[in-house]
């Protein structure tokens, strides 16, 4: 099993006070240019991923999530976290297989989720989902590897603040690290994820302009994470421009883009 290192101890201790933005690079690139805007620590979307590589979200294999995690990680000095989905399988046991494929890739941190896929019963029975956390928590235990559990109700079509927070409460007592319901937005509901999770830290997804860090920090959210809204912002220029030229033959969605000296010097010389 890897060892703890730096850059894991360095993720635990951001999870230990404050509050701090962890945005989400979908490539080598734009992982860089975040870490050379100052933040503390990446995590990368599966969403974003997925669409670089000319596929819809959930539709990456393993191998190809695994690779991506090692190349974020490689690339950048400060701590990643994986977006690991749902851990690739279904049974508990897979699932610590995969974790441990995760965790060898020099990650800091891995999330795992209750989602099944199935539109009809989109989250995994509440039994079944407690043991694929307890699986992913026995997968990085003694790696130094921080667990982010995450209830997906909000974004899959059943938005039961009850029933997420006992699915989080059950993941926290289960061993997961950080606590994640992705689309929640009221504050009251936050702060109730807040309450009912504490000490352990919480994640709260923004991915559109409806609060700030100073909001979700005096609600007592420790990390704040941004999912495949920049992936999107980005896509909506080229899909602008691009549409432009095919539809109209003119190239004025081109005038905004930031010089060719200055997207190059991001990255010095190769």
């Amino acid at each position: 099993m890897p060892a703890p290192t730096p850059k894991r101890d360095a993720f635990r201790q951001l999870h230990e006070s404050g509050c701090f933005v962890i945005p989400n690079p979908w490539d080598v690139g734009s992982a860089r240019y975040l870490a050379q805007l100052g933040f503390k620590a990446l995590a990368t979307t599966s969403s974003g991923f997925a669409w670089s590589r000319g596929c819809a979200d959930n539709r990456i294999s393993v191998d190809d999530a695994l690779k991506h995690f090692e190349e974020v990680a490689r690339s950048v000095e400060i701590p990643v976290n994986g977006d690991f989905e749902g851990g690739f399988a279904i049974d508990p046991a897979e699932v610590l297989t995969n974790m441990r494929r995760a965790v060898a890739t020099g990650i800091a941190g891995v999330s795992i989720e209750d989602s099944s896929g199935d539109s009809a019963q989109p989250l995994f029975e509440f039994g079944l989902a407690l043991e694929r956390v307890r699986a992913a928590h026995e997968a990085v235990a003694g790696s130094g590897v921080l667990l982010t559990a995450r209830s997906e109700g909000f974004i899959v079509g059943r938005p039961d603040l009850d029933e997420t927070l006992r699915r989080l409460t059950a993941f926290a007592g289960a061993g997961a690290d950080c606590l994640y319901a992705p689309g929640i937005r009221a504050a009251e509901a936050i702060a109730a994820v807040v309450r009912a999770v504490a000490p352990k830290p919480v994640n709260v997804l923004v991915g559109g302009d409806f609060t700030t860090v100073a909001e979700l920090a005096k609600l007592g959210v420790r990390r704040i994470s941004v999912g495949g809204a920049l992936a999107r912002t980005a896509w909506s220029g080229f899909m602008s421009a691009a549409t432009e030229i095919a539809r109209d033959g003119t190239f004025r969605g081109l005038a905004s883009a930031a010089p060719f000296a200055e997207v190059n010097s991001l990255f010095g010389r190769k």
